[in-house]
């Protein structure tokens, strides 16, 4: 039976079609008012799909253990950002001139969270200066490491691999530089053994001095991982050329113009946009896409 999910509107559903350019064959399946995909809770294993009909948010979901029910709403809430009240945001990204537009047109537009801090971090550092196409690309790949869901449903087979299994093979899967190969799979075996841990209790700044003495990890890493794993909603990206294109063609350039903003024209663009700028980012990321 379907469980309807509570939220503060409006609900902006375009969340759906982010996670659905980045679902990875065998773990997630997704489209523009869906979002489903396999699990591993504290007491066994599940899935659950996310439907968006009529104005509502239904949860369907299966679990070897009924026990696993509250953790596995938590994880639910936490990615589609639903304790989130969008009213706040809206109000402060519709009093910059060139946004307002965009605000009055996608009112409640939502930061896109996780259901596992290692998975994102996985996910952020193969995505690092690739496309999104290229990556879920890379990432689909690993899944051939992965460990079989004892709770299959249609093409949601296997879960995405845990650190250990990428620290192990996954340098017969990972393609690219081979420094970039080393440092995915070194930061897989860190997480691991536990040396490195990322996780809700974190802080933007306790993020940055674990992760910034990294090899192959950078500011954009760690900006895009305190957007999904903190839901931290005052993360800009000036060096993102999706951020980048995205202002560009909001103000009226042509794509070409916009390849030529730098970095510092960015941040004291969003400046006045804090502590929403993560809203901001989305909204720049969705023009960007749409060219």
């Amino acid at each position: 039976m379907a469980i309807a999910l509570d939220f503060i509107a409006p609900f902006e559903p375009g969340i759906f079609d982010f996670l659905a350019a980045r679902a990875i064959p065998g773990v997630e399946d997704a489209d523009s008012s869906s979002y489903a995909r396999t699990v591993l809770l504290t007491h066994g294993h599940g899935w659950f799909r996310v439907n968006w009909e009529a104005g509502a948010l239904w949860l369907e979901q299966d679990l070897e253990d009924p026990a696993d029910a509250a953790e596995l709403r938590g994880h639910v809430r936490h990615l589609l950002n639903l304790g989130h009240n969008p009213q706040m945001a809206d109000k402060a990204l519709s009093a910059h001139p060139l946004l307002a537009a965009r605000v009055a047109a996608l009112p409640g537009i939502r930061l896109p969270g996780c259901v596992n801090p290692a998975e994102i971090m996985i996910r952020a550092m193969v995505g690092q200066q690739v496309t999104v196409a290229a990556a879920r690309t890379a990432l689909a790949q690993l899944v051939a490491l992965s460990t079989p869901s004892r709770l299959p449903h249609g093409s949601m087979t296997h879960f995405f691999p845990a650190p250990a299994e990428i620290a192990a093979r996954g340098r017969d899967i990972l393609r690219g530089p081979q420094r970039r190969i080393d440092s995915i799979v070194a930061v897989a075996a860190m997480l691991a053994e536990g040396s490195l841990h990322i996780g809700k209790g974190d802080s933007y700044e306790s993020l940055a001095e674990k992760l910034l003495p990294l090899a192959g990890i950078g500011p954009w890493t760690v900006g895009y991982v305190a957007m999904r794993v903190l839901g931290n909603s005052d993360i800009f990206l000036p060096g993102d050329a999706a951020v980048r294109n995205g202002y560009g063609l909001l103000r009226g350039d042509t794509l070409t113009q916009a390849r030529s903003i730098k970095a510092p024209e960015l941040s004291r663009m969003a400046e006045p946009l804090k502590p929403w700028r993560s809203y901001a980012t989305l909204h720049l990321w969705r023009i960007a896409g749409e060219k």
